[in-house]
């Protein structure tokens, strides 16, 4: 079954077979990123995010092996340059030309689950993607997952419920990886906008969770933040930094539309407590200043870090709140690095650091 799809009888999923998605800030083998190439993502600002992505790249490459994904040879060519010109170890990256759509990996990619200890190999469970619901280029993201898996010789389970394949995106969720999993009503749930998987109850998105990722509990918090492309991603919301503790966006201007939203996710957080019984603890992580693009409001936010072998990337956007959000995650990440990476012409994309990269666990 090496590298190729697996569709499960009913009675026998990954989590049954031992699987379970682990926490971002355990051992990676490697990180995937794709290179940029679709202009429409960042208008006007394509030349200067390749810069951009040769400072990520060489940020995570010290501690692990970066894959990027190129759609051709000339592709390749040009990010060669840039990782060139910014001192990229090249025994660090390695190129896969596998064309996509976009390069938003984390929600396209693969999503890697690991056995147990000693147990069966690593895999990937391979979601369905459709560009969030909203755009109509998705095809050749949605075949990423599982052209990976051939490549690394894994197995790729392939996610269908009720008969149905299953669409979602790795931004829409995060895990503590002992059984706790945060997402958002207003992603999963929503029956109007964005719909990923119509006439999905909770229960049934609930059900997909603990069978393919192994997620024993799910907490459910009601919205993403304004601005968010995506409606509603938890990854620029809330984010577990420890097995028991999150931070949680908050916002202190009154008049700001995300005030609002940000104080019901913490009143939602007041009273959870763990998989395993132990009481959640929630670190408050302030917002930056609003930004906008031609009167749209972009999803600016220090949530959307990176946590790496070495280290842990956060966006900046030459704001004042960017020393306190680095001096929190710093105290929380005590034996990694925390590094800022200027991502102001970043999030004109309506992402940042953690919507591009996805980590393949070791």
């Amino acid at each position: 079954m090496t590298g190729k799809i697996i569709s499960l009888p009913p009675s026998q999923t990954p989590a049954s077979l031992g699987y379970r998605m682990p926490a971002e800030w355990e051992p990676h083998a490697a990180t995937w990123i794709g290179w940029p190439h679709n202009a429409g993502d960042w208008p006007g600002k394509l030349a200067a995010i390749h810069w951009v992505y040769g400072e990520i790249v060489r940020k995570i490459a010290p501690g692990e092996i970066v894959r990027i994904l190129v759609n051709s040879a000339a592709h390749e060519k040009q990010a060669r340059r840039i990782l060139k010109r910014v001192g990229v170890d090249f025994n660090r990256v390695e190129f896969f030309q596998i064309p996509t759509n976009r390069g938003w990996t984390r929600d396209f990619g693969p999503i890697f689950v690991t056995g147990p200890a000693g147990g069966r190999p690593p895999a990937i469970v391979r979601f369905k993607f459709n560009a969030w619901a909203k755009y109509p280029d998705w095809q050749l993201d949605n075949q990423v997952a599982e052209t990976v898996a051939g490549l690394l010789g894994i197995p790729c389970f392939h996610a269908k419920y009720k008969k149905r394949e299953v669409v979602l995106e790795g931004g829409s969720i995060d895990t503590n990886g002992q059984g706790t999993l945060l997402t958002t009503e207003e992603c999963l749930l929503d029956p109007v906008v964005q719909v990923r998987n119509p006439g999905f109850t909770q229960t049934d998105l609930e059900n997909v969770l603990r069978e393919y990722l192994g997620a024993e509990q799910v907490v459910w918090l009601p919205k993403g933040i304004v601005g968010d492309d995506t409606h509603g991603h938890i990854d620029d919301v809330c984010r577990f930094v420890k097995p028991d503790t999150v931070i949680l966006c908050q916002e202190e201007n009154p008049e700001d539309e995300n005030y609002a939203i940000l104080k019901e996710n913490a009143e939602r957080l007041q009273d959870v407590r763990l998989a395993n019984g132990a009481r959640l603890h929630v670190v408050p992580l302030p917002m930056p200043h609003p930004l906008f693009l031609d009167n749209q409001r972009l999803p600016a936010s220090y949530a959307n870090f990176y946590v790496t072998n070495a280290a842990v990337l956060v966006p900046t956007f030459n704001d004042p709140r960017d020393r306190a959000a680095l001096g929190i995650l710093a105290e929380l990440f005590e034996n990694r690095e925390v590094i800022g990476i200027h991502a102001v012409d970043l999030v004109w994309g309506l992402g940042t650091l953690h919507c591009l990269t996805q980590q393949q666990p070791g």
